[in-house]
């Protein structure tokens, strides 16, 4: 209690009064995908700096609204989530004594009583216009919570807009979005792609028995694979089909960009790479790996300009990395462990109501 603390955090986290209690401030990374934590951790150096100087004491409050925000509704650069962010900023503006102002979207796959949303206000030594500004966010994002709704594209949806449109296409797979936790072996796109055999596609796959069996027949081989799948069975059975090895790869690569999460290194195990006679090329990895990078495939030896179709296991975290190369990205409602549609979980330890699985009242 006798030492100052200041914490950054992921917006994705699920604030608790127990963290509040424990730091003298907080504050969450402003974009999704996450591309400013080197900023963020420099106001929190500067916070810390001056508090140490006896230049400001900060104290904080958070407010904590019932909602409960789906993944594909959490990018900062769409016109819901800027509104909040604009909100934040006119505060900031109108009272000098806010020293940082933070929106958590809180983290949707977590059964824990604080899952959700929140906001926290950190002043200078002003505890009740943190209250009073923290509340007011809270206010103001539980009567605009239908702006974080959606009506969310399926499969086939998803793979026909991809098909008449220029390629590259981006299909993002929610419901096996590594960087949430999900196993990385989800088939359920790369079924539908072959099922139609239409396009170059490109799909990886967290298969270590499917990679070691390429392996062993060898460059060049043709060889029947059953791919993916193996975790359970929300994300997909096994994809069995005969392919061609086109190469290996260490899987190690640097990424010299700003991307999601701040990483530059990243190590996939050794990779095997196969093609399907349907047209998709198959990145088969000892390791489960989020595509932040596009490193994924051009450490790999991939163009991804030579793709009609790449599908990337994530939601917002993929998108700086395909940006560059696709025509558009397309969020696509898979089932699995990280579905973007909440009605998919049983929760037993949240808060009630909550919207969207309870209705909270007049808008």
């Amino acid at each position: 209690p006798d030492l100052p603390i200041v914490m950054v955090m992921d917006p994705h986290g699920n604030l608790s009064p127990r963290m509040v209690a424990a730091t003298d401030a907080a504050i969450a990374y402003r974009t999704n995908p996450h591309l400013d934590q080197r900023d963020r951790g420099l106001d929190a150096a500067e916070l810390m700096a001056r508090t140490l100087a006896g230049t400001i004491r900060p104290v904080q409050a958070a407010s904590y609204p019932p909602l409960a925000l789906s993944i594909d509704r959490q990018a900062t650069t769409e016109p819901h989530c800027q509104r909040v962010l604009a909100r934040i900023d006119a505060l900031r503006a109108r009272h000098p004594a806010i020293l940082s102002c933070s929106f958590l979207f809180g983290f949707p796959y977590a059964d824990v009583e604080e899952m959700g949303a929140s906001f926290i206000v950190v002043t200078d030594g002003e505890p009740t216009l943190a209250r009073r500004c923290a509340d007011e966010l809270a206010d103001d994002l539980i009567a605009h919570r239908d702006d974080f709704l959606t009506v969310r594209l399926g499969v086939a949806e998803a793979v026909d807009e991809a098909l008449r449109s220029p390629g590259p296409v981006g299909l993002l797979d929610m419901g096996d979005n590594v960087g949430a936790g999900a196993p990385a072996d989800g088939t359920i796109i790369a079924h539908e792609l072959h099922r139609r055999a239409a396009a170059p596609s490109f799909v990886c796959l967290h298969d270590s028995a499917a990679a070691e069996r390429a392996t062993a027949a060898g460059l060049g081989a043709r060889v029947q694979l059953s791919m993916g799948g193996r975790t359970d069975d929300r994300h997909g059975a096994p994809l069995n089909a005969e392919v061609t090895v086109l190469r290996f790869s260490d899987g190690n690569f640097r990424e010299p960009g700003i991307v999601h999460g701040g990483r530059s290194e990243f190590a996939m195990g050794p990779v095997a790479t196969v093609r399907t006679d349907s047209g998709i090329t198959i990145n088969l990895t000892r390791k489960a790996v989020p595509p932040f990078s596009i490193g994924t495939m051009t450490s790999c030896g991939l163009d991804p300009r030579s793709f009609q179709i790449i599908v990337a296991k994530g939601v917002q975290s993929p998108v700086p990395a395909l940006q560059p190369y696709c025509s558009k990205l397309l969020r696509v409602n898979t089932p699995g462990s990280t579905s973007a549609d909440l009605a998919h979980f049983t929760y037993r330890h949240r808060r009630r109501p909550m919207f969207p699985f309870e209705d909270l009242g007049a808008r």
